[in-house]
């Protein structure tokens, strides 16, 4: 009997974090290592969409919130509906603006917390890995991610107003684990952009791992602070094939073989 997949929310209530990066190269990484890989996108704004090739979001007509909208109607959705294969092996259920009209709707819904989960548990199946890409914020939508998941990865600025705003992010997640998933475990943070050459850098990831190395698993990889790594959204690809000798490349590589390790 084939094992079902592992589901990771990628989360952070802070935007500007790396999360949409994170989603498509650990995803794409994790592909190029022989897993099958679903990424969900998660946000209205359809950053993942845009980022995997798919630039106009806004004018497809089967999304997330597609799907999710049949669910919460009781109306049936057939097995990889919606799902788009995308040309570096992993495959896509797309995000788009419509995704902001069902978080209202989500907040009348009855069992509105684990509405993603039933459609989640119908196709993880399929895949080895299923990666949520979660919007900023901890509405309606990211408490659906937190509910199906099994596990979180944070990613974080090493900056120090993004470890005054790990606090409450992970007060949520406790509070979804208490209440509504008994089963989600934090995976760990991950240090996004970091500029390595700047003290600045380097103390505040000495007080993340201080603060919360003996409770929490830090990412040995360390994704450092790169234009290359912006560029990738715009060209529609992952680092692997944008900049495949990079620094980046080589932290996101470095990150999928600790992932796969664990």
């Amino acid at each position: 009997m084939r094992k079902t997949a592992k589901i990771t929310a990628i989360c952070n209530q802070k935007g500007g974090v790396g999360k949409t990066v994170t989603a498509v190269n650990l995803g794409i990484g994790l592909a190029r290592e022989g897993k099958k890989v679903l990424l969900v996108d998660m946000d209205a704004q359809g950053s993942l969409t845009a980022s995997l090739g798919y630039q106009r979001p806004d004018q497809m007509e089967n999304t997330l919130a597609t799907i999710l909208g049949r669910i919460i109607l009781d109306e049936p959705v057939s097995p990889g509906e919606g799902i788009l294969h995308q040309a570096e092996a992993v495959d896509l259920l797309p995000a788009n603006i419509e995704l902001s009209g069902l978080e209202v709707t989500l907040v009348n819904t009855m069992s509105r917390e684990t509405i993603l989960r039933e459609y989640l548990n119908s196709v993880r199946e399929q895949y080895d890995v299923i990666l949520l890409d979660c919007c900023p914020s901890l509405g309606m939508l990211t408490i659906n991610a937190l509910a199906a998941a099994d596990q979180v990865l944070i990613p974080m600025q090493a900056h120090y107003l993004s470890i005054k705003g790990l606090e409450q992010l992970i007060r949520t997640i406790s509070n979804v684990k208490r209440k509504i998933n008994p089963g989600l475990e934090i995976a760990g943070i991950l240090i996004t952009m970091a500029d390595l050459r700047t003290t600045y850098s380097r103390e505040i990831i000495e007080l993340l791992r201080n603060s919360y190395g003996d409770k929490l698993r830090i990412f040995n990889s360390i994704i450092p602070q790169s234009i290359r790594a912006a560029e990738t959204s715009a060209e529609g690809r992952s680092i692997y094939l944008h900049d495949p000798a990079g620094k980046v490349s080589a932290a996101y590589a470095s990150l999928t073989r600790e992932v796969l390790a664990s």
